[in-house]
């Protein structure tokens, strides 16, 4: 045991550990979502320049095969693709660039396939190409050197769409999201919805580029022996602020906080009218985790929602969304953006501050939060709506139908959410409900009936478990069933059991 503390830690030299080959593989399991590593790579193409990114899948029949990003930005000669692929490699950023670590190109593409292809050409330079193909650079971070013919057809596959003299195409291949079997449609059910989230997702994070007139993108689906183009869609920008009327009329306002060390940042703070459809408001996840802040970096968003440890999400603020633009934090003091650009750590000192930040006409900003709840409350009540609070929905319940029940119900606090399974039940019962363990149980026997011969999966049957819900929520917030729900429940299980036999009847006569 020492017998003082010592602040200083003395050394006696130094030595040179560097990385071994497995280093690749931590690099790659960083955690990265599908849209979020995509949005990395268009983040390049900006800092580049582009003006047009194509997102392009190929497809060979049922089957997907690449995954592409083709850009029109300024390209990279030999030596600047070397430093671009190198992990951590050294560059001088534009004190306006997305780009920040040198890791977002090789952690993000190897999170989500077993190689990733980069070639590249200026306007002053021919095509070169540089391929990280992990079981390669586990070994010892070698990097393939990409055949100068096939850069230069690979080039003019894409010229004119949307390369013109100069661009960047990043490829990857063995993409683990993809379908390993691509028959009875899934392909297409894959690429529906995952356009759809990708399209959303660059429209959000990415809306203040795509708002101008200089810049575009596009996500296409081709197949690669037909050459038929199955789909073609723009992404459009989706502003988390783009309401027609604001929800009250003293806002937007704009609140500074303080900072020492760092100045003011200002809190463009916004209240959106209630119960708004517009995809702006709800097209992205739950409205509930969309209030809060909205962080951006260089015009990027980087965060959509979320109160950083100054208040807990809930219903109340769902109309509250606050703009924050990220000022100069070279140390990172304050603010700390994430390697994957998903989100924003901020320093005690930012809540601290935030209460009494100042607003004008003696307005703070802990008033703007008394001012949302009130409007959200104030639409409730004008409505003759007073909803009973539930028990959250949990698991066994499809995500998204879990989220708008979140939204149209206020929840109990503190509760065990309700589970969904599937039992071997006696065939006169659709469901049993197991009250203190919080599980609502559905009868086995009829699941290829409700699902229609679909495989079955954790959150199956969406509509009959939300039907379920919304009938049996209630009987779990009572210790004792009285009469008249027991004798719903009877009534229930009738009608229940007549349907699922009928349907499948139905099954086998087909």
């Amino acid at each position: 045991m020492v017998s003082e503390w010592q602040f200083e830690i003395p050394t006696a030299g130094s030595k040179r550990l560097p990385p071994d080959g497995r280093y690749m593989e931590a690099l790659s399991s960083q955690g990265y979502g599908f849209e979020v590593a995509i949005a990395d790579l268009v983040d390049n193409s900006i800092d580049a320049g582009a003006e047009n990114v194509l997102v392009h899948f190929l497809r060979d029949g049922d089957n997907l095969v690449s995954l592409v990003i083709v850009d029109d930005g300024k390209g990279m000669d030999e030596t600047e693709l070397d430093v671009a692929m190198t992990v951590g490699g050294r560059r001088d950023y534009d004190a306006k660039a997305l780009g920040m670590f040198g890791t977002g190109l090789k952690s993000a593409s190897l999170s989500h396939a077993a190689s990733v292809t980069v070639v590249s050409r200026t306007k002053r330079s021919r095509p070169v190409g540089r391929r990280w193909l992990m079981e390669r650079a586990k070994r010892g971070f070698e990097c393939d050197i990409i055949d100068a013919t096939f850069a230069q057809d690979f080039i003019d596959f894409y010229q004119g769409c949307p390369i013109a003299f100069q661009g960047t195409i990043v490829r990857w291949d063995g993409v683990k999201d993809f379908p390993q079997r691509g028959g009875g449609g899934q392909t297409d059910r894959y690429l529906h919805r995952t356009v759809n989230k990708l399209g959303l997702h660059l429209g959000l994070h990415l809306h203040r580029f795509l708002a101008r007139n200089d810049f575009h993108i596009t996500i296409s689906v081709q197949d690669v022996r037909t050459g038929v183009e199955y789909a073609n869609y723009g992404v459009e920008s989706l502003d988390p602020f783009a309401y027609p009327v604001s929800g009250d009329p003293d806002y937007p306002r704009t609140f500074t906080s303080d900072l020492p060390g760092l100045g003011p940042v200002r809190l463009e703070s916004h209240i959106w009218p209630p119960r708004s459809s517009l995809d702006e408001f709800k097209a992205f996840g739950a409205v509930v985790e969309r209030s809060g802040f909205y962080f951006y970096r260089n015009n990027r968003l980087v965060q959509a929602g979320g109160w950083n440890n100054y208040r807990q999400p809930e219903q109340h603020l769902s109309l509250a969304r606050v703009a924050v633009d990220l000022p100069d934090d070279p140390d990172r003091v304050v603010f700390r953006l994430t390697v994957k650009k998903d989100g924003v750590q901020a320093s005690p000192e930012f809540a601290d501050s935030l209460d009494k930040a100042p607003g004008g006409a003696g307005r703070v900003f802990a008033s703007y939060l008394t001012d949302a709840e009130r409007v959200y409350r104030d639409a409730r009540k004008h409505a003759g709506v007073v909803r009973k609070a539930a028990v959250p929905p949990g698991p066994g319940l499809d995500t998204q139908v879990r989220q708008i029940v979140q939204e149209e119900l206020p929840m109990l606090d503190h509760e065990a959410p309700l589970q969904f399974r599937w039992k071997r039940l006696p065939t006169d019962k659709f469901f049993e409900i197991e009250q203190e363990e919080r599980v609502l149980l559905l009868n086995q026997h009829y699941r290829a009936a409700l699902l229609g011969g679909r495989t079955g999966s954790v959150d199956d049957a969406p509509v009959v478990k939300a039907l379920m819900y919304l009938l049996m929520h209630d009987a779990f917030q009572r210790e004792r069933m009285g009469s008249r729900l027991k004798d719903n429940i009877d009534l229930w299980q009738s009608v229940l059991v007549a349907a699922a036999r009928a349907e499948l009847d139905r099954m086998a006569d087909s």
